[in-house]
């Protein structure tokens, strides 16, 4: 169900993050119907995790939408105590996909990864997570739960797979079918030479990653075009997709994470995770709507400059790389939602977009395969 994410455009090119996936997804998943007339059938959800193997790193969060559903957030605000975290949990299943969460702690926690507590080894691994609201898709009684996050953790890797995998196999874009995008940038110059920037997104917004008057990707430029590969889309694909718009079920709710190697305090983090809204804003047409439960983390690993030293608490980093990092964060979150919809493939009947506008997709460019 996905593709391989190409190496220089990955969220795992930031050194210290691996993403592993899991998920069910039956041959005979069917969307319920919004009467209820029809309750739907067979599995199509999961769980992705964003393991933080940096002993240094720093985590923040910023929400959104008016309807998340989420965990541990309110331990990451710079003003608390722990500003670190050891693994960002995104799931499938609403509120009850939280449960994935538990799964992950006791996978942690057997590895003696976590907070340390005492002397006898016992640790406390920190965990937040934020989840999509995907019941509708399969049937609503199936949804991942603490096996499906201790799996999606025994599998991380740096060779993520992006589409309709994780916590993406459930997700729809508007009336596309959504998934997992991930996207990275290495800066060359500037004040951030050196720093790389990566997001991973699960995309499953109320609102369209699609402009239903051209066919192609909101906030798309010529290098973005060239960048995913697209082309022209003929004027009754785009007709047709614009009519498909029209008559959209409502899901909702987009979330994820944007690392980097830049050493950051908790604060500048929550800027980056602040900055990676206007990228989701650029992608998606309404973001964060009351329906939506819009949630971005930020990770900095601080590993970008090892011989430098971690920033002291309270200081503000250099102003002109936190900027850079910002703005490249906007970048990375936007094209991740649009690789998460052009990887997707098909699930429960929900098209995809190589399904509704063929003439534009010549085969998603961001991923190995």
């Amino acid at each position: 169900m996905g593709m391989i994410a190409r190496p220089g455009d990955r969220i795992t090119d930031v050194a210290g993050i691996l993403v592993g996936h899991h998920h069910r997804i039956d041959d005979d998943a069917r969307v319920a119907s919004p009467d209820g007339a029809d309750p739907g059938r067979g599995w199509a959800t999961g769980t992705t995790v964003v393991r933080i193997d940096a002993p240094d790193a720093v985590c923040a969060v910023d929400v959104r939408g008016g309807g998340p559903g989420t965990r541990e957030t309110d331990l990451l605000d710079p003003v608390n105590t722990v500003q670190t975290a050891h693994a960002i949990v995104l799931s499938g299943g609403s509120a009850y996909g939280l449960a994935a969460a538990d799964g992950v702690m006791l996978g942690l926690e057997g590895a003696g990864s976590g907070l340390p507590m005492d002397g006898r080894g016992h640790v406390v691994p920190i965990v937040p997570g934020a989840v999509i609201f995907d019941l509708p898709v399969g049937a609503w009684e199936h949804r991942p739960d603490a096996g499906f996050g201790r799996a999606a953790l025994a599998a991380v890797t740096v060779d993520l797979e992006v589409g309709s995998v994780g916590a993406g196999a459930g997700a729809r874009a508007g009336a596309l079918k959504g998934g997992v995008g991930t996207a990275s940038v290495t800066l060359t110059d500037g004040p951030a030479a050196g720093v790389t920037v990566g997001a991973l997104m699960v995309a499953n917004p109320v609102g369209s990653v699609i402009d239903p008057s051209t066919g192609l990707p909101w906030g798309v430029t010529s290098s973005d075009t060239a960048h995913f590969g697209l082309g022209v889309p003929a004027v009754d694909e785009v007709a047709r997709y614009a009519e498909l718009t029209a008559k959209q079920t409502v899901l909702n709710t987009t979330i994820g994470v944007v690392a980097t190697d830049a050493a950051l305090d908790a604060a500048s983090a929550r800027r980056v995770a602040m900055a990676g809204h206007d990228g989701l804003a650029r992608a998606i047409v309404p973001a964060h709507s009351p329906l939506d439960g819009d949630t971005i983390f930020a990770v900095s690993t601080r590993t970008a400059h090892p011989e430098q030293p971690p920033v002291p608490g309270g200081m503000n980093p250099d102003v002109a790389l936190l900027a850079e990092v910002s703005r490249v964060a906007a970048v990375v979150v936007h094209r991740a939602i649009v690789g998460a919809v052009l990887a997707a493939t098909p699930v429960a009947g929900i098209p995809t977009y190589a399904d509704v506008v063929p003439s534009a997709w010549r085969g998603y460019r961001g991923s190995a395969e």
